[in-house]
């Protein structure tokens, strides 16, 4: 079994043991023909210039805070029978009910394309946290984990977690044409279901740990996939690497001369 098959056989089996918990699980099918994703949503879908921060007192719904639980990852596949096309599953309140709360919050994004392979999972997994393409919607994000604001103004408007989902099915495929189904799943249920997720997210870290490393180019720089160096566990290591890189280019030009 591949990779990405156990992992996606642990989301549907979390489901599956959610729905026997007797959690409130909500399931919506979405028409993922052309442009009819974000028709009729309340809010505008794409890039746009950068958007106005979502400051505290214009905030509707907290998602994600670290005190609450907060888990997000994207699995792939080749086989586009694993994915169902247009769902988005919602385990928990959604967002119009949940006025003035922080909720715990858990996002699984699910993609398929035929011709999908290693090489694509890193821009995949990136594209996850695109903050700047949904209006009222605002990213607080660390990578592997979604903090997000929902503003008062947008959920006035009508945001749920039916336009949250249909938005980042939108971006994946516009962003990325091999990709040809999309799903989403929704978790704001409790901190123990979040953290839980979490538990399955580790091996889909893992696998992404293995893609992510460091590749030299022709140039001679390395090139690294990670998010950010803040948040990078590798920071130190890759900052010694472009010291040595400098070196040995400052040698090859003559520039400087070590010690004899």
């Amino acid at each position: 079994m591949k990779a990405y098959e156990i992992h996606l056989a642990k989301v549907r089996e979390y489901i599956a043991e959610k729905r026997r918990q007797g959690r409130l699980i909500t399931e919506i099918k979405c028409d993922t023909e052309d442009e009819k994703l974000v028709h009729g949503l309340p809010v505008g879908v794409g890039s746009q210039d950068k958007r106005n921060p979502i400051l505290k007192e214009d905030t509707f719904v907290e998602l994600g805070n670290p005190s609450v639980a907060s888990c997000a990852f994207m699995i792939w596949s080749d086989d586009l029978s694993c994915v169902e096309d247009g769902r988005i599953t919602l385990i928990g309140a959604d967002i119009q009910e949940s006025e003035g709360k922080s909720l715990p919050f858990g996002q699984v994004i699910i993609v398929g394309g035929t011709e999908l392979k290693e090489e694509h999972h890193l821009e995949l997994e990136r594209t996850q946290y695109t903050s700047d393409q949904i209006e009222g919607y605002m990213l607080r994000s660390v990578p592997r984990r979604v903090w997000s604001r929902v503003g008062k103004e947008a959920a006035g408007r009508g945001f749920s977690f039916e336009t949250l989902g249909r938005a980042l099915m939108a971006i994946f495929r516009w962003k990325h044409p091999l990709v040809q189904a999309t799903e989403v799943v929704f978790v704001t249920s409790s901190k123990e279901d979040v953290n839980q997720l979490d538990g399955i997210a580790a091996g889909v870290r893992k696998f992404s740990g293995e893609l992510r490393k460091l590749r030299r180019q022709d140039d001679g720089t390395y090139e690294c996939s990670e998010y950010t160096c803040e948040t990078c566990d590798e920071k130190v290591i890759c900052d010694s690497i472009r010291e040595w890189v400098k070196l040995r280019r400052k040698k090859a030009t003559g520039v400087v001369r070590e010690p004899s």
